[in-house]
């Protein structure tokens, strides 16, 4: 057991500082918050709670509706639990998703916590090299992978010796090994549930870190449950609603918000194969949806159609929740006046499980435009009661009201690890609280609320639709191009995404390269998302007297394309 902890904590004191970054208000994290065992017993208990009522409603890519009473989930996700028991996967075990969005990734996501097993989500948006490292790194044994990205896969196994089983799910697989949507062959039972399964590992979700490598965040069956139970009684949600869920649920906000929230509430989640804006409001009227969590890009995408706010006629519809990237007040403030809509802004991370932190509900309207507006920032909210948050300086000593230093939070949804990085946790929980990396400030209310905001990022992080991404690895690209003496990728203000990606490249003396030279080289390297977009020619690479790039002191050369949307 000493040398699996070692793995991933290299000193004493870092394993003193998780305990400490994993305590609230002095209640140490082994005293729950929660009423249930694991993931599985509340799926029993609402199955048994609310039988035939839905609580999953799935939408495919042309529009075909599917449901799942809460019975009828519990029972697919037994079966599959049963079917991954006889394959051999058991309590520790590491299982791959490499899918989209869709009710059997939902199904299998829970099976796997079933039987105490944790899920690895693959982005397939993500490069084969990164996918590769994922999952090797995190040593799975079993992938489902949908039958479109099976020979992506098939192309990595030589490189996994771990990965024993593949098994295809999903449509044009007639001709492939099918692991069927419904596994009738198998009891709607579990056959040997696994009790007490709070502290098992349910998601080993990767992020991107400032070294290009990303660093897998190990989240715990009660980090989920109990951000679950926050998040729903923040939002006062209860069991006659309804959430949406348009983001990817292979991040922790797609899945953690809008599949786990409702399923800890009793309702009932509507979830879209991806954001479409043609059906996204329609959709909420249709099935009755009160809350949707979004990222600043889709509110940006919603503004340049021609829906008006007057049109709109959407019943019970209460709010939304945005979040996972950088919300500027001019957005915020042209979506509420133009749709009516309310944004509940707030902020999380994946090592927070989810949101940390939310604009409370009980604001007038006055109030909500105050946060919202006047600071210069959107304030990203007060915390929720599972965890703690403050601003510390780079000693760890916390700041008075309007000092800008690190957010830093603690509490019961803080993660319990990164995976096999010893080092990050070291650094990562240095004084006792989980050290976002971000920079922000505070102010106090009148009711002595903390409310906090982010005004960018001590880490190097480009954050481009809610996605993170390692400028490190663009570097690399860059670096390796013919006539490049040096290149850096820069995040600069985008209305689209929040932040897009630019290169900054410094040539060699007599090289002629041209912007498409540049582009050209990194669209064979790299997945567009990660692609610089336009390209800046300088003289002179900003670097600290040790060397390290200051991307920040050229990000104001690529201010002309802040309102251009770049597209594939």
């Amino acid at each position: 057991m000493e040398q699996h902890i070692n793995q991933h904590i290299n000193s004493s004191e870092t394993q003193q500082n998780l305990l400490r970054a994993q305590t609230v208000r002095e209640i140490p994290p082994g005293d729950r918050l929660v009423p249930y065992t694991g993931i599985h017993d509340l799926l029993t208990k609402q199955a048994e709670r609310y039988g035939e009522k839905p609580y999953l409603v799935y939408y495919d890519e042309s529009g075909a509706r599917s449901q799942y009473s809460y019975r009828e989930f519990s029972e697919q996700v037994n079966q599959t639990a049963n079917y991954l028991s006889n394959t051999g996967i058991s309590r520790g075990d590491r299982i791959a998703t490499i899918a989209h969005n869709h009710s059997d990734t939902v199904i299998q996501y829970l099976a796997a916590m079933s039987i105490g097993a944790s899920v690895v989500p693959i982005n397939v948006g993500e490069d084969d090299e990164r996918i590769q490292y994922i999952l090797e790194n995190s040593k799975v044994k079993l992938a489902f992978a949908r039958a479109e990205y099976l020979e992506r896969i098939i192309s990595l196994n030589s490189q996994l010796p771990l990965l024993q089983q593949i098994i295809v799910t999903g449509e044009n697989s007639e001709n492939l090994p099918v692991f069927p949507d419904v596994v009738h062959e198998y009891p709607v039972e579990l056959d040997s549930p696994i009790e007490n399964t709070l502290d098992e590992k349910a998601f080993i979700v990767y992020t991107s870190g400032t070294t290009g490598k990303p660093k897998g965040v190990v989240l715990q069956q009660y980090n989920l449950l109990v951000d679950a139970k926050a998040i729903a009684e923040w939002h006062e949600m209860d069991d006659p609603q309804r959430m949406m869920c348009v983001l990817p649920i292979h991040h922790v906000n797609g899945t953690v918000v809008t599949l786990l929230t409702p399923l800890y509430f009793g309702g009932t989640t509507v979830l879209n194969r991806r954001f479409q804006t043609s059906t996204f409001f329609p959709r909420i009227q249709e099935e009755g949806v009160q809350v949707v969590s979004v990222v600043p890009t889709l509110l940006q995408i919603l503004l340049q159609t021609d829906i008006s706010g007057e049109e709109l006629d959407l019943g019970g519809f209460r709010h939304i929740i945005c979040g996972a990237g950088p919300l500027t007040v001019e957005l915020g403030r042209q979506f509420e006046e133009r749709f009516g809509i309310p944004i509940m802004h707030g902020y999380g991370l994946s090592e927070t499980t989810c949101y940390s932190c939310f604009l409370p509900l009980d604001l007038s309207e006055e109030e909500h435009r105050h946060w919202m507006q006047d600071y210069g920032y959107p304030s990203i909210g007060a915390p929720i009661p599972p965890n703690e948050m403050d601003i510390h300086d780079e000693d760890g000593n916390s700041l008075e009201p309007g000092e800008r230093g690190e957010i830093v939070i603690r509490g019961h949804n803080v993660m319990k690890y990164y995976f096999q990085y010893p080092d990050a946790n070291s650094d990562t929980f240095k004084h006792g609280w989980f050290r976002s990396g971000d920079e922000g400030f505070y102010e106090v209310d009148e009711h002595g609320r903390q409310f906090f905001f982010i005004t960018g990022r001590l880490k190097e992080l480009i954050i481009r639709g809610g996605v993170n991404i390692a400028p490190l690895e663009i570097d690399e690209v860059l670096m390796h191009i013919d006539g490049v003496k040096a290149g850096i990728a820069v995040g600069f203000e985008n209305d689209w995404y929040g932040e897009e990606v630019g290169a900054y490249i410094q040539t060699e003396d007599g090289a002629a390269l041209t912007e498409e030279d540049i582009l050209s080289e990194c669209r064979a390297h790299l997945p567009f998302h990660k692609q610089p977009k336009v390209v800046v020619f300088g003289d002179e690479m900003p670097v600290t007297s040790t060397g390290k790039y200051q991307r920040y002191k050229v990000a104001h050369l690529f201010q002309k394309w802040k309102k251009e949307q770049f597209r594939q």
